[in-house]
């Protein structure tokens, strides 16, 4: 559905997009992630053809994103980070109006807005003007918009922006039923979103793909299997550290002094480990005497990837 080969964008002064190559199939979820100024919505606005590229290629259902624009425009719904919206009209005119300009004709249109309108549960603002709506229902209004016109594939751009928890989860569902039918690229900050909705995802660092893959792979390239959490005391915040730091089985140990002699260690676990790593680390406390009040494990989760891979990105620039 997606194919993009050494793409690239410059500004005077500033490359925002660094000759990066991805694939996405026909009916993937794929998200898209990275810190902010890392390229994600340069490289969605030249995907949707707001943006020309400086030099290298893209496709979307095979038509060129620079000399076929029309019609890749016609295949894919964009939503981007604010939604832009005409508070004097009403959902209903508005979703008619957006529909005649992205060429739905005639009875289609009254069909496409009963559709889109149950699809993002806008019953009940259907006649309400725009401007008198919530953020969480703009957006909706935002999403219903890039459907409208039974588009292929889906660029959402923060679709949970300045949402309530109530409000996310609502998105949330939507865009797992929407999955059923369409491709979909999701740009986020909230990781867990994406671990619940994505098969796969893309990290994008200063304008290059730092990584791309499932979260289960990146999970065995990053060599960790999970996190056990300690909080111990122990004579030596700094001793204890090394100490588990020498320890079978641990790839990494970050300390934290937590008051009153207490320290909370978070150490990491090789892929390869066999066992659970918290028999260890309670044998070897008794061991040594240390007091123990909290003893747990944590898996991997996309956060910590996304962490580890951007932060080790910055430092090969340091």
């Amino acid at each position: 559905m997606i194919e993009v080969e050494q793409l690239t964008k410059r500004y005077a002064g500033l490359t925002a997009v660094k000759e990066i190559s991805f694939h996405v199939g026909k009916g993937e979820v794929v998200g898209f992630l990275g810190p902010n100024g890392a390229g994600k919505s340069t490289t969605m606005r030249m995907l949707t053809g707001y943006l020309p590229p400086t030099s290298g290629s893209a496709k979307v259902a095979g038509f060129d994103i620079v000399t076929e624009s029309l019609q890749v425009r016609e295949r894919i719904g964009y939503m981007p980070e604010n939604v832009p919206l005409y508070p004097e009209m009403r959902v209903s005119e508005y979703l008619r109006y957006r529909a005649a300009l992205k060429g739905v004709k005639g009875r289609k249109i009254r069909d496409r807005m009963t559709d889109v309108i149950d699809l993002c549960n806008l019953g009940d603002v259907f006649y309400k003007l725009i401007g008198n709506l919530s953020k969480g229902y703009r957006q909706r209004v935002g999403l219903a918009d890039a459907m409208i016109h039974e588009p292929e594939l889906l660029i959402l751009d923060e679709p949970t922006i300045g949402l309530d928890p109530n409000q996310i989860r609502q998105v949330r569902e939507l865009i797992l039923n929407l999955a059923r039918h369409h491709t979909i690229l999701l740009s986020t900050h909230i990781l867990p979103e994406v671990e619940m909705t994505c098969g796969r995802v893309l990290i994008l660092n200063r304008g290059k793909i730092a990584a791309v893959d499932t979260p289960q792979n990146l999970r065995k390239k990053l060599h960790q299997s999970g996190t056990v959490v300690l909080e111990a005391k122990t004579e030596s915040l700094r001793e204890a550290e090394k100490f588990f730091g020498r320890c079978e089985g641990v790839s990494g140990v970050i300390a934290e002094d937590v008051g009153e002699g207490w320290g909370k260690f978070e150490i990491s676990v090789d892929e390869g480990f066999e066992g659970d790593m918290r028999q260890q680390v309670s044998a070897l406390c008794t061991e040594r005497g240390w007091a123990m009040r909290e003893l747990t494990r944590r898996s991997v989760s996309l956060e910590d990837i996304f962490t580890q891979i951007t932060r080790s990105e910055e430092a090969l620039h340091v």
